[in-house]
């Protein structure tokens, strides 16, 4: 099995061959024939050339090889025809970053970029890599595992945004862009069938309301699937058994008005809707206190909980943008978006109520952003001006029922936890690009955030087994009333000054050389578990250098490379501290106790073969360490334990080589594209790592058929084909035993809690669209 214990610790280039004409092959002698058919080839390979590459990484479109970015981008195109369905497929085509579905749901989104990034998902804690969809920041990964519906392009941004994003962007930022309208009538219908009976519908459309004015797009998605394995046993009746399985709908209305040349509107509502059941985790040890075994499947698992889940999100934003003249552009980006998910995450996995975790997330928030760009010959600017609050809260119930039972004589014992954590951030900021010859530029920018925050933390034991709600299993009545004692009650805030500069030396057309230094922070916080008034941690800062080469090569060879290295300071993490009124009173908190540093290099390779034949690869490699992570003791003082921290979802090396082959047909075109991912080995958990997935790969194979008209085609996708077994999550409340090597002992609850989650299983499906 693929993991260890660590017991010591419109489809693309549709043009059709030019043809020779059958008149003049009848009569051409074959010495003039050859000779033609020579010179018809050589002018065919003057027209192979690689695909000009449009992003938004600057946040104004430019050019791939013109921004001294590491930016991946993916157009509509290549997502269709590799068969990638949700944002977490993009990790493959993109060096040192994971996406990954969370641990106990489908669309819980762990993101790591360049070994930055957050595991935990609870209210209060911030992410480290910003995803945005159509430049609206989310600030929760709850519902962030995006489906491709109507999208134009997939960008990935490594490292840290800070100047032009902001906060919470220190590893970087996903970029989801949706595409604009044409203009004209447009349907597109796709059915797809596959594995585990997958049965999905995808719909999209536009409509002009206004000829070359007013049109109005819409997009619906309907994603059903069995699970990859069951739940084999259930303390609860009637409980649908399947495990990872598919339930979603996902909804997007699109108002674009083009009053003028000058100025452009676009109103985009979103819903998703997510009833997949609760993911139970696969149990790596035998349970201690009951008839829990471990399964045959790594997709098999037990229940003491229901096995209904919700998430569901929904936006609104507004873009409004306006060429003033030719050098000016201002641009307003207004969102609000809310996500509502109950959920229950089984810890231990079992038919008892050992540690079972009933909980609720509850988010909204709002953004404004004002842009005011300039261009002229030699010099760019993007300004900006940027709003944010939100308020994030949740209810969680910690039941360990057997330990309430068995330790007190008491019909069951729950933690209860619930708060709100309500920030606020306003920034200015400006960044620009300025050329000093035609060989030269340099860019520099800077962004002032300023942020508060205010927290409310209840927490307490109840000598019983609760639900945040009544109706949670069947017959269960929440007690009036019943609440926990306000444990923590504050408000703390912080400014912050996130620099960029870079120099940039355009050799050629076809090369430029790179070299920048920005920052970016993860904002402060207060610990939404706390048990006492603490005080808040600081925010997290990385400081990032890269140096790096655009280049293509005869407009057939496309190499692009960074070499970086990150300094990540200040990390929060939950550690032994001094009281900060009495340096002799320990307290365990959530405090600013880590720093660790990374160096690595990024590649990313095309090459245009031929008309027919496009092969790529991309290559990460990095070296993340913890170097410090403060702890107390009461003999010693402060001691570092940075040897028992590693840096998670970050393998050593990731890879991907693949190919997408054009054939030409009298019936259409054929496209048969495939790749090979590799990822090394890496850690899944922070500290006193229990797990190590072992390294692994992922070959995916697909065939796209289509008309000669455009309007039909079919595809065949075939992924994880070896059928890998690849851990992407945990739960680890155990701790080795040191008199007894590779021996546990028990963790809260009192049983043995080792839990993994995996990714999906060998799948194959077969797609049929229709478009006019």
């Amino acid at each position: 099995m693929a993991y260890n214990y660590n017991s010591d610790t419109q489809h693309k280039f549709s043009s059709s061959l030019l043809k020779p004409s059958l008149i003049a092959l009848a009569i051409s002698s074959c010495f003039a024939g050859s000779a033609l058919a020579q010179e018809q080839a050589k002018d065919a390979e003057a027209d192979v050339k690689l695909e000009r590459i449009e992003v938004t990484a600057r946040r104004t479109i430019e050019n791939l090889q013109e921004v001294p970015v590491a930016v991946t981008s993916i157009g509509a195109a290549d997502l269709a025809e590799r068969g990638i369905s949700t944002v977490v497929e993009i990790q493959q085509f993109s060096p040192n970053t994971t996406l990954q579905q969370s641990r106990g749901t489908n669309s819980t989104l762990t993101a790591f970029i360049r070994g930055v990034g957050q595991e935990d998902p609870l209210w209060g804690y911030e992410p480290g890599v910003g995803i945005y969809i159509d430049d609206v920041y989310v600030a929760r990964p709850q519902g962030a595992v995006l489906d491709i519906l109507n999208v134009e392009r997939i960008e990935v941004l490594r490292g840290p945004q800070g100047t032009l994003y902001g906060k919470n962007t220190i590893g970087g930022a996903v970029k989801y862009v949706t595409k604009e309208m044409s203009g004209d009538t447009e349907f597109a219908v796709n059915l797809t069938a596959g594995s585990y009976k997958q049965g999905d519908i995808k719909a999209t459309g536009q409509i002009p309301l206004i000829d070359n004015q007013l049109y109005l797009g819409f997009g619906y998605a309907n994603l059903q699937r069995d699970g990859y394995g069951n739940f084999l046993t259930s303390a609860l009746d009637g409980q649908d058994g399947e495990n990872y399985n598919k339930d979603m709908q996902a909804f997007r209305l699109t108002l674009e008005y083009r009053p003028s040349d000058d100025l452009f509107f676009r109103v985009n509502y979103d819903k998703t809707d997510d009833k997949s059941n609760a993911k139970g985790g696969f149990r790596l040890l035998p349970s201690l206190l009951t008839d829990a075994p471990v399964p045959d499947s790594v997709f098999d698992s037990y229940t003491s909980l229901p096995t209904s889940n919700k998430v569901e999100t929904e936006g609104l934003s507004l873009t409004a943008n306006w060429d003033i003249n030719d050098n000016w552009t201002f641009k307003s980006i207004t969102s609000q978006r809310e996500s509502y998910s109950p959920t229950n995450i089984d810890f231990d996995n079992t038919s008892i109520r050992i540690f079972d975790v009933p909980a609720i997330y509850d988010d909204e928030q709002f953004t404004q952003e004002f842009q005011l760009n300039y261009q002229t010959d030699g010099f760019k600017m993007v300004s900006g001006a940027y709003y944010y609050t939100a308020d994030s809260c949740g209810v969680f119930d910690a039941i360990l029922e057997e330990l309430g039972k068995s330790a007190f004589g008491t019909p069951g014992l729950t933690r209860e936890v619930s708060g709100c954590s309500n920030g606020d951030s306003t920034a200015l900021y400006a960044q620009g690009s300025y050329d000093i010859d035609d060989k030269w530029s340099v860019t520099a920018g800077l962004r002032y955030t300023k942020d508060e925050k205010d927290a409310v933390v209840r927490n307490g034991l109840i000598f019983d087994t609760v639900y945040p709600e009544s109706g949670w299993v069947p017959g269960y009545v929440r007690p009036d009333g019943l609440t926990t004692p306000v444990v923590l009650d504050d408000s703390e805030s912080w400014s912050k000054l996130t620099p960029k500069i870079g120099v940039e030396y355009q050799h050629s057309n076809d090369l430029m050389l790179f070299a920048s230094y920005g920052q970016g922070f993860k904002s402060g916080t207060f610990n939404p578990r706390a048990t006492v008034a603490e005080p808040a941690a600081d925010p997290e800062t990385v400081d990032s250098f890269e140096i790096g080469m655009k280049s293509d090569w005869n407009d057939r060879v496309r190499i692009n490379a960074t070499l970086f290295m990150l300094d990540h300071k200040d990390r929060q993490y939950i550690a032994v501290i001094p009281d900060e009124n009495d340096a002799s009173a320990l307290n365990q908190r959530l405090g600013n106790v880590g720093r660790s540093e990374a160096t690595g290099l990024e590649l990313e390779v095309t090459w245009r073969a031929s008309r027919e034949l496009e092969i790529y690869a991309n290559l990460g490699l990095i070296d993340a360490k913890f170097e410090e992570a403060v702890s107390f003791d009461p003999e010693a003082g402060a001691i570092d334990i940075s040897d028992r921290f590693s840096v998670t979802n970050t393998p050593e090396t990731t890879g991907t080589v693949g190919f997408s082959y054009n054939l030409l047909t009298g019936l259409g075109d054929v496209i048969v594209n495939g790749n090979y991912s590799y990822r090394s080995s890496y850690s899944l958990v922070e500290l006193d790592n229990l797990l190590t997935q072992d390294s692994y790969g992922l070959l995916n194979l697909g065939v796209t058929w289509f008309s000669n008209d455009g309007h039909w085609n079919i595809a065949l996708h075939g992924k994880n084909l070896t059928d890998e077994e690849y851990l992407v999550g945990n739960y680890a409340f155990i701790a080795p035993d040191p008199n007894n090597p590779g021996q546990f002992i028990p963790g809260l609850g009192g049983d043995n809690t080792l839990i993994g989650y995996y990714g999906a299983p060998r799948t194959v499906s077969l797609s049929v669209g229709y478009r006019f």
